[in-house]
């Protein structure tokens, strides 16, 4: 017996020490932090390079993000899946918080949507007078077979504010029963690809359309309306009310440096695309609180 007392205890004592070494490691790993987010500020990069700037400040947090549209961020932080929001679909974000579920709202930047669709513009884009005559331009060379458009599909922020711009100019296409109107279904990358494909129109974000475009995978979509009062387009951060404990100390650290630090987000892009992919909110503040409050209510 005595042989397979030894073993036994060697055995305990092995296990012993991996579990000490386990807990080491673990508690070296740090604290982990769950963002959901836009598919837009994830896919620039930004987040990223957000992420590694805050690591610099505090290395025992390890961001994680899930790149959803907004309204699978959204619900992904009421089932507890996430500590953070980014998001940019205000009459979403509205019916969160007043449910309990958002807090600490902050507008952290902003940029406009874009009309883009291919470069000999069969719809008169080019020519529209505001982003409700362009909405309408495409639904008329829709109906008369000379157009397409592709639609998110996906309640994202970019396809509730597609779906806003069609109800102002007073139209309700549909897929399946309007041919010309198509619906991807997925993030805003595959749904300019697949615009690129096809030849035609989308409502996209300016990041994502100026980092595909400048990647060389979309040659031929060019932006044809931009910066009208009716595309502005603004993200918020926020926390989730259920997030406790080290996460959510965590979370709050990150949201106040981004809140600080909108610096960076007006810096990034510029190396490379020659102009912010997004502009920050800091100086503008009322302009986007009554866009934010105007989107709320409309969208």
């Amino acid at each position: 017996m005595r042989p397979l007392s030894l073993v036994l205890i060697a055995v305990l004592v092995a296990a012993a020490f991996t579990a000490g070494y386990f807990l080491v490691i673990n508690t070296h790993e740090g604290v982990r932090l769950r963002v959901a987010t836009t598919t837009s500020l994830y896919a620039t990069g930004l987040l990223d390079y957000l992420a590694d700037e805050f690591h610099k400040l505090h290395p025992d947090v390890r961001v994680e993000y899930i790149a959803v549209g907004s309204g699978e961020a959204l619900r992904k932080a009421a089932q507890g899946d996430a500590c953070m929001v980014f998001v940019h679909a205000p009459s979403l974000e509205k019916k969160y918080i007043e449910r309990g579920i958002l807090e600490n709202h902050h507008i952290i930047a902003y940029n406009y949507f874009v009309i883009v669709g291919p470069s000999n513009d069969p719809a008169g884009v080019r020519e529209a007078s505001d982003a409700i005559d362009a909405f309408r331009r495409i639904y008329k060379a829709g109906i008369e077979g000379k157009a397409v458009f592709v639609s998110r599909g996906d309640n994202s922020g970019t396809h509730v504010r597609e779906r806003m711009l069609w109800r102002m100019a007073g139209l309700d296409p549909q897929p399946g029963r309007d041919k010309w109107y198509i619906e991807s279904g997925t993030g805003m990358a595959r749904t300019l690809i697949i615009a690129e494909e096809l030849g035609a129109y989308t409502l996209s974000d300016t990041g994502t359309f100026l980092k595909l475009k400048l990647d060389g995978k979309l040659p031929h979509l060019e932006i044809l309306y931009s910066n009208s009062t009716e595309l502005i387009n603004v993200y918020s951060v926020y926390l989730v009310s259920t997030c406790t404990g080290a996460e959510r100390k965590a979370a709050l650290e990150f949201l106040k440096f981004v809140v600080e630090h909108q610096e960076l987000i007006g810096r990034y892009g510029l190396d490379k695309y020659g102009k912010p992919l997004f502009y920050p909110a800091r100086g503008h503040e009322d302009m986007l609180e009554k866009a934010w409050q105007m989107l709320a209510e409309g969208g």
